[in-house]
């Protein structure tokens, strides 16, 4: 007998095998059908504004706190959410400490100062306790953070969003309607790389990218009054906005009473309010608030 060979060919053969894309293909199927979260709003809350570096040490939850201040100080109802499970920064950088009370309802009531309310698992745990939990549990207790809050009522709620672009960033582009994205990065190489992968990631789930902000990009020398470039120069940053489209929201410089106002727990929106340094933060509010309509 001749070997026939692939002779299950015939029943293996489609006519789309890769399942590519075709013109006058059907809607897709609604995300609950595919398998795919639902996204939905977070009760409360009228806009949500994730900030986000896709790289540590570029003092983005600063930027967040401060940005969330400028909200405060504006006259609107402002919290933050510090969505970084591992690492979170909120308690220290607005001073708070202590466990959330619980609702009537049984949801976490979030710690304020200055104006500004805030919700982390900072607030849940021993500040020398790490969080060595498996990606399950950490994505049980973000749910909790994103959906078991007792807001009252917000106007704004800015998201400290985690370095990278993993778990944490896609469950909360899938499953809460963001307003819109802001990108920090510094003018280093490096954290451009990284910022531009975070670009990448909010245009690949439909998230409108308000803009970037420089962080650190000049130091201004008290002796001789001129501004150094110590992370790079700011042509890099204006680079990559006109190759991606993307705003540029403004600048922060690199100065020690930032970081020494954020590590004594009073960011310098609150600190030096009249100061050449806030009104850098409040700028970019300003401009934020005008893209999301706020």
């Amino acid at each position: 007998m001749k070997p026939r060979l692939f002779s299950t060919f015939r029943c293996l053969r489609h006519e789309n095998p890769l399942g590519l894309p075709r013109s006058g293909a059907p809607p897709q199927m609604p995300r609950m059908q595919r398998g795919l979260p639902q996204k939905r709003s977070i009760r409360d809350v009228k806009k949500v504004i994730a900030v986000s570096s896709a790289k540590g040490g570029v003092g983005k939850s600063t930027i967040a706190v401060n940005l969330a201040l400028a909200f405060a100080r504006s006259g609107h109802r402002a919290g933050i959410l510090d969505t970084d499970i591992f690492g979170p920064s909120i308690p220290t950088l607005l001073n708070l400490s202590g466990e959330p009370r619980l609702s009537a309802n049984n949801q976490l009531i979030p710690l304020s100062n200055y104006g500004l309310k805030s919700m982390s698992m900072g607030y849940l745990i021993p500040e020398e306790a790490p969080v060595a939990w498996r990606g399950l549990m950490v994505m049980k207790a973000l749910q909790q953070l994103l959906h078991e809050v007792d807001w009252g009522g917000l106007d704004v709620l800015v998201l400290d969003l985690p370095p990278g672009t993993g778990d944490v960033q896609l469950t909360i582009t899938q499953q809460v309607n963001l307003d819109g994205a802001v990108i920090i990065s510094t003018p280093q190489d490096l954290s451009l790389k990284d910022a531009t992968k975070g670009v990448e990631l909010f245009r690949k789930v439909n998230v409108p990218i308000l803009g970037l902000v420089t962080n650190m990009s000049g130091f201004k020398c008290p002796g001789c009054g001129q501004t150094h470039s110590i992370f790079g120069p700011n042509e890099k940053i204006k680079e990559m906005c006109k190759k991606y489209d993307l705003r540029m929201l403004g600048e922060i410089p690199l100065h020690p009473r930032i970081c020494e106002d954020a590590d004594r727990g009073k960011p310098t929106v609150v600190a030096e309010p009249d100061g050449d340094r806030a009104r850098a933060f409040t700028d970019i509010a300003k401009e934020v608030r005008g893209l999301v309509h706020l």
